[in-house]
């Protein structure tokens, strides 16, 4: 019995010896699992410390100089002082057009050539006619060739001796008729003869006056007036053919290419079906102004070449200086507006037609004195006196649960940046705290995918 019981003790589990090794492998798989981690951390720091940074669109924040003398902020759209629509002399085939919208010209330089064909024969139609009638002209100017009058002078000369001939005959037969040998008949002959004779040498004596003189002067006046026509003529002809080459009269840049090579151009406007009546529109980009409707209401701020400022919707971080060029010298009844034109002093190539602009004038030394437009001025922007404003694109503002900020990148990585925004106008944002002006901030369609510590790369 008692070796029944031993033999049963053999058959139960240790509850100490089992306990142990279970212990044991669980804070094995504990370390794995802290292990796994740190490597996964690890793994994706160095992945993102490898991958190629982002590359975003930058801007810095501008001072707001313009607010303290700023006497009035108005919109307008930007247009060329200038703009040429390029046309035809002649109605024409475009045989060769050589512009696209957006390429830069130079002066007189050939942007279009016509079919020429028959122009070209008109023209050597008509020179070959002034060169008849310089010719002829020449040849009166010169007068009678030497051998012309040593010619007239051997007419006269056979005209004198066939004259001695026949008064010789007509002599001899007088006396044969007076001796009753001849016929009075043929008496009557020989003086005909003798007679027509001596009319022939009169003739021939003057032909040889008249060449040794050589032309009239009425003969060279009129060769010289048919020559003068006939140059005039093939003048205008060689203009005709010029006028195939269509030119640009200024230097600028192409706005519009309004015809293809095989369209017919005119030089009237015959609709968009049929010929057209300009080839290409052009404009001096160098010479912009931006067009406003200014209020009657503050038309009074406004004075000639008046000093301002500008930015435009495109690009809110690149300011210009300008100058009111402009003022229309009647106002709007419909609109109750006074429109003015104001010079871009010194644009550039992102500067461009027809983009919307922001004007802000600036207070001359008449209006700085009056400060009422300053209290207005402030009373209408909804500043406070003495706070300093800087400029931030409206698209740069991101909305965070604490309130508004900015992506700012430093050494390559981006942080946020909370910011105190004082208002709000058009595209742009006033920021009165949270930036130094010093920082580059994010723009763009990348605000939304960005966290803290990406790497990115300012865009050149």
């Amino acid at each position: 019995m008692d070796q029944l019981s031993n033999e049963l003790n053999k058959l139960k589990i240790d509850k100490s010896q089992r306990s142990q090794p279970r212990r044991g492998k669980g804070f094995v798989w504990l370390v794995v699992v802290v292990i796994a981690a740190a490597l996964a951390v690890f793994a994706f720091r160095e992945y993102r410390a490898g991958a190629a940074p982002v590359v975003v669109d930058t801007v810095r924040p501008r001072p707001d100089s313009d607010v303290e003398s700023a006497i009035l902020i108005a919109n307008g759209y930007i247009i060329a002082h200038h703009k040429i629509q390029v046309g035809s002399k002649i109605a024409g085939r475009v045989a060769w057009i050589g512009v696209e919208k957006g390429d830069p010209v130079k002066k007189d330089q050939v942007i279009v050539r016509l079919e020429d064909r028959e122009y070209r024969a008109q023209y050597d139609q008509a020179a070959a006619a002034f060169d008849t009638a310089k010719a002829r002209l020449a040849e009166l100017e010169a007068g009678s060739r030497p051998e012309e009058i040593a010619r007239a002078s051997s007419d006269i000369e056979r005209a004198e001796a066939q004259l001695r001939a026949d008064e010789a005959y007509y002599k001899r037969i007088d006396n044969l008729v007076k001796e009753g040998v001849a016929p009075a008949q043929s008496l009557d002959e020989a003086r005909g003869r003798y007679d027509t004779s001596r009319a022939a040498l009169a003739s021939l004596k003057h032909t040889y006056e008249l060449v040794r003189q050589g032309p009239r002067v009425e003969q060279i006046a009129s060769a010289r007036a048919d020559m003068a026509r006939a140059k005039a003529a093939a003048d205008y002809a060689r203009t005709i053919l010029d006028s195939t080459e269509i030119r640009v009269p200024i230097a600028g840049t192409i706005l519009e290419r309004n015809v293809e090579q095989g369209e017919m151009v005119t030089t009237s406007f015959v609709g968009d079906r049929g010929a057209k009546s300009f080839v290409v529109t052009l404009a001096d980009l160098n010479d912009v102004q931006v067009e406003l409707d200014i209020s009657q209401n503050d038309f009074n701020r406004i004075g000639s070449r008046q000093a301002c400022s500008l930015v435009t919707d495109a690009f809110p971080d690149r300011s210009y200086a300008c100058r009111v060029d402009e003022i229309a010298p009647e106002a709007n009844r419909q609109k109750a507006t006074v429109q003015v034109k104001v010079k871009i002093l010194q644009p550039d190539s992102f500067i461009r037609p027809e983009m919307n602009a922001r004007v802000t004038f600036l207070a001359d030394e008449t209006s700085a004195k009056d400060p009422s437009l300053g209290e207005k001025l402030g009373e209408k922007l909804g500043e406070k006196s003495g706070e300093k404003l800087l400029i931030v694109p409206k698209r740069a503002l991101i909305d965070r649960e604490s309130g508004k900020a900015v992506w700012t990148v430093s050494g390559g990585v981006v942080q946020p940046r909370p910011v105190t925004v004082a208002r709000e106008t058009g595209s742009d944002v006033y920021v009165s705290a949270g930036l130094t002006g010093n920082e580059a901030i994010i723009v763009g369609e990348q605000l939304n995918v960005l966290k803290p510590g990406d790497r990115v790369q300012a865009k050149k």
